[in-house]
């Protein structure tokens, strides 16, 4: 057998050849091969879930490979000009590459929470996610076709005769769209009635759509002032000889109730919480399955029940109406922000670099948050809220949320590319971090119950859960109205030192045997506010989870 070698003459002929390639095509057949390559190399997730809710229907799937070749024909038709062709379909090529990896690495849907959730992130965050899988899988499906589309050339048109050829290229596409639709219209419209959420797996189409809502929505940071909210908010006199009352609000990070000891869960993840004596709430739903919705919404007058994301935005947090009656609120972060919720008030961003035992420069163990605890109350001190914002369970590296002594479960996974690990490993390592999110909350509770100047309350809710692996799904972040149990369901509880629950004159006892009756992030609002003595019409009454247990007027 001859082989070519580098000195022979062939090797030039061969490298001038590939050097030399540089095919002349239409814009639109670059847009024909674009949606081709799309359908065929992008949407993995997407033919996996249609695969397996069709019941492996063949005739359906070559159904919906015209469809989206058609769909995506269109869209390319719409948006590649002679111009910029190449680059936006390099950029685009690049960015269905990036989607396709993490839909079908973790299973995420890619609608427009999960979008801004991306766009919001820092670089800790991200840098969790750059795996040596996704970098190979950029190198194939990314960067080599996007390199190839470099090379080829386009052809020039006159104007008249580009926009003809371009609209008969359109009705093709819409063609192609109809044809695929009516050849399995039954199959197809039963599909898309049952499975709806398969539709934020069809990529590029699912992130371009999110993109162009988020633009026209506007960036909910950049901004205008927050609207008040509750601008009849009034305190109850109390007495003056009173210590101060302090409340540390503790907002956890993907805690999901699943997994939580004191919900029954098969392992003791929380010993330290149970023998601190706390009110545990077992059945808690979250406002959002991530912290970018999770978060407005838990601080909202509007909440879930009323949900409405823009209204939410705008307006002013449960935060801002405790400070402008008179309690000093500060914010303390460990993870990437209040997203909007703290906006105008005291922030305190923990540097990843605070401190060597508990800081890689990266990040830092939730443990620094017990810092914020004041030691003792400044004379004439006002009553205050401290809100910490831990990290929690964030995922995919929950073996990095933990220090070494708390692995306690194992074999525990220490990869972020979670296919690399089996489904125990994973549960052992988010069970660990669960582990040390007790031992952070009861040792803020010893903090709390040794002051002698304050009159403290402590109450702890994560912001969402988390999946596992259930049903192929990790992570979280999931649209509401299909989202599993493990992304909705939270761990709450509460703490009242003996001064606390004797100024509310609230009945620990009676709050223990109520707190098995279900709740949702919607009763913050109402409880927080009345912990304070705060009566205004924005406040709902019956949501209150503490109020049923007051026996008389605040003091």
């Amino acid at each position: 057998m001859s082989t070519v070698s580098m000195g022979s003459p062939v090797w030039p002929r061969m490298r001038d050849a590939v050097a030399n390639w540089r095919p002349v095509i239409t814009v639109e057949t670059l847009a024909l091969l674009g949606s081709l390559y799309f359908g065929l190399t992008a949407n993995g997730a997407f033919w996996k879930a249609a695969w397996v809710a069709s019941g492996g229907q063949v005739p359906l799937m070559g159904a919906l490979l015209v469809l989206l070749v058609g769909l995506h024909g269109l869209l390319l038709g719409l948006l590649l000009a002679r111009a910029w062709a190449r680059q936006l379909l390099g950029v685009l090529v690049m960015g269905s590459a990036l989607a396709a990896h993490y839909m079908s690495a973790y299973g995420v849907y890619l609608d427009g929470d999960m979008l801004r959730n991306i766009a919001h992130t820092d670089w800790a965050e991200s840098r969790e996610l750059m795996t040596p899988a996704l970098v190979m899988h950029l190198l194939i499906y990314g960067v080599l076709p996007a390199a190839l589309v470099q090379r080829t050339r386009l052809a020039a048109r006159p104007f008249l005769r580009a926009a003809a050829v371009r609209g008969l290229f359109l009705v093709a596409m819409w063609s192609l769209v109809m044809a695929g639709a009516a050849l399995s219209f039954k199959d197809l419209s039963s599909l898309l009635r049952n499975h709806r959420e398969v539709r934020y797996l069809v990529t590029p189409g699912n992130y371009l759509y999110g993109i162009a809502r988020m633009a026209l929505s506007g960036d909910d940071r950049a901004q205008a002032p927050l609207l008040p909210v509750a601008e009849d908010a009034r305190r109850a006199p109390s007495a003056a000889a009173r210590r101060p009352r302090l409340l540390v609000l503790v907002v956890g990070e993907t805690v999901r109730a699943e997994n939580w000891g004191m919900d029954g869960y098969r392992r003791n993840t929380t010993p330290e919480l149970a023998a601190a004596g706390v009110i545990n709430f077992p059945h808690v739903s979250a406002c959002g399955t991530s912290t970018e919705v999770s978060l407005p919404c838990m601080f909202s007058p509007f909440g879930r029940a009323d949900y409405d994301e823009s209204r939410i935005r705008a307006h002013e947090s449960f935060l801002h109406v405790l400070q402008r009656v008179g309690v000093d609120v500060a914010w303390h972060d460990n993870q990437s922000g209040c997203k909007g919720v703290c906006r105008g008030l005291a922030l305190d961003m923990i540097a990843p670099s605070s401190d060597p035992a508990l800081c890689n420069g990266l990040r830092c163990y939730d443990e620094i948050l017990q810092r914020a605890v004041p030691a003792a109350a400044a004379p004439g001190a006002r009553d205050r809220v401290i809100v910490l914002h831990m990290l929690g369970n964030h995922g995919p590296s929950y073996f990095q949320r933990y220090p070494p002594a708390f692995e306690r479960f194992r074999p525990a996974c220490h990869d972020a590319e979670l296919g690399h690990c089996s489904q125990d490993e994973i549960v052992n390592a988010y069970d660990n971090a669960v582990l040390y999110t007790d031992h952070v909350l009861a040792g803020l509770i010893a903090r709390l119950a040794a002051l002698e100047h304050y009159d403290p309350a402590l109450v702890y809710v994560s912001d969402h859960g988390e999946s596992l692996g259930e049903r192929g799904m990790y992570l979280h972040g999931m649209p509401y109205s299909i989202a599993p149990r493990q992304q909705t369901g939270v761990p709450m509880v509460m703490w009242f030192s003996s001064g606390f629950a004797a100024q509310t004159h609230l009945d620990v006892g009676c709050l223990r045997s109520r707190a098995a009756q279900p709740t949702s992030h919607d009763s913050l609002f109402p409880t927080v506010l009345g912990l304070f003595d705060v009566d205004t019409t924005a406040r709902r009454h019956e949501r209150d989870l503490v109020e049923p247990c007051r026996a008389r007027g605040p003091a």
